[in-house]
């Protein structure tokens, strides 16, 4: 698989120091796409900005623990990847820095500084930034250390649920590249907002989408085996969730220059929207996004454990615990409450009856 290279972000998260989130990603490569740990793996180590007392690492904020913590973390997974894609190499010996450049170019202080250290034969790469990049910027910096033909790109808190058929996929998308008709330049992978995504009322109430859909969505037989095909739909957005790109469409089309993002954004919040309102015009073409549609849109393919809030196996099941028991003692002060409210209402229709009789025999 040296036509691909997988670029795997990664930040701050709750579970740190502790790997279990990456390893997790990394074990659902072995049981569903077990090629992916033969190509290059480029592992981008984005930061925080500040340290606060509170933690808001959508912000960049960490606290002054949470950032030792990091510090032993990207030292943990430098040495789970090493093992995981049994690296020939004990240390990393070629070190590098550069510049990662945005916005306006009139500004000399926009760009974040960056080293990379990797492995002798350069299959192993970890880049690491002074300042937070954002997943854009974390993104393009990888992109631009590539070397083949496609790359995969994969955040740190996406598994997979499915068998992903690599190896034809990348077929199908390099024998589509001469044609401009239907060319495959980005295929995403579905998660669960996204099953039977052709018939979803966000695709056929649009004249555009709709009609591309029809016209396009399909099975491409493979040229090296006509028995294998891959399902697509054409997809009308750029997803930030796992998918395969063409190197240089990647490139050129979401970042043709220095102002295309900014720092701390993400693609789909950026370009993802701009693709969009080109796609509802008729572009649909100059993006060509599609997405894997195995079974008709019926598959599952991701699961997301969102990184932000997940604390581990172990600190989600005491979380969980936690919540049971603030559920049962939540419940034992209601029922508690309900029955002096019961207690209260019995003794008050007690008083009335007792007043009615009262007046009752008066009045006899």
């Amino acid at each position: 698989m040296y036509s691909l290279t997988i670029i795997i972000t990664t930040s701050p998260t709750p579970s740190a120091p502790s790997t279990e989130l990456l390893s997790s990603v990394i074990q659902s490569f072995h049981d569903h796409c077990p090629d992916l740990l033969s190509c290059q793996v480029i592992v981008v180590f984005d930061t925080y900005d500040h340290i606060s007392p509170k933690a808001r690492l959508k912000k960049g904020y960490l606290t002054p623990q949470g950032a030792k913590d990091y510090d032993q973390y990207k030292s943990n997974v430098k040495e789970l990847v090493l093992r995981q894609y049994n690296s020939n190499e004990n240390h990393l010996s070629n070190q590098s820095s550069n510049q990662a450049e945005y916005g306006s170019p009139g500004c000399a202080e926009n760009f974040v500084s960056f080293s990379a250290s990797r492995t002798q034969d350069s299959r192993i790469v970890f880049i690491e930034p002074a300042q937070r990049l954002g997943f854009s910027l974390a993104v393009r910096t990888a992109l631009r250390t590539v070397t083949t033909p496609y790359v995969w790109v994969h955040q740190h808190d996406w598994t997979l649920l499915a068998q992903i058929p690599i190896a034809a996929i990348l077929e199908v998308m390099k024998a589509s590249e001469p044609d401009e008709e239907v060319p495959i330049k980005y295929v995403c992978l579905p998660s669960i907002r996204m099953l039977q995504y052709a018939v979803q009322s966000d695709v056929q109430r649009f004249p555009a989408f709709k009609t591309f859909t029809a016209s396009l969505k399909r099975s491409f037989v493979l040229q090296s085996q006509a028995e294998l095909s891959v399902p697509l739909t054409p997809l009308f957005f750029w997803h930030d969730k796992p998918h395969i790109v063409s190197t240089t469409h990647y490139l050129n089309r979401v970042f043709p220059s220095r102002l295309a993002v900014r720092r701390g954004e993400f693609i789909e919040d950026t370009v993802g929207q701009k693709a969009r309102k080109q796609m509802k015009e008729g572009q649909w073409h100059k993006w060509a996004c599609w997405l894997y549609y195995p079974n008709e849109g019926k598959q599952l393919c991701l699961k997301h454990l969102d990184g932000r809030v997940w604390r581990g196996v172990e600190g989600e099941m005491k979380q969980k615990m936690l919540w049971k028991a603030q559920m049962q003692i939540e419940g034992t002060a209601k029922s508690e409450l309900l029955q002096v409210e019961m207690h209260d209402a019995e003794a008050d229709l007690k008083g009335l009856f007792a007043s009615l009789t009262s007046g009752v025999e008066r009045n006899c």
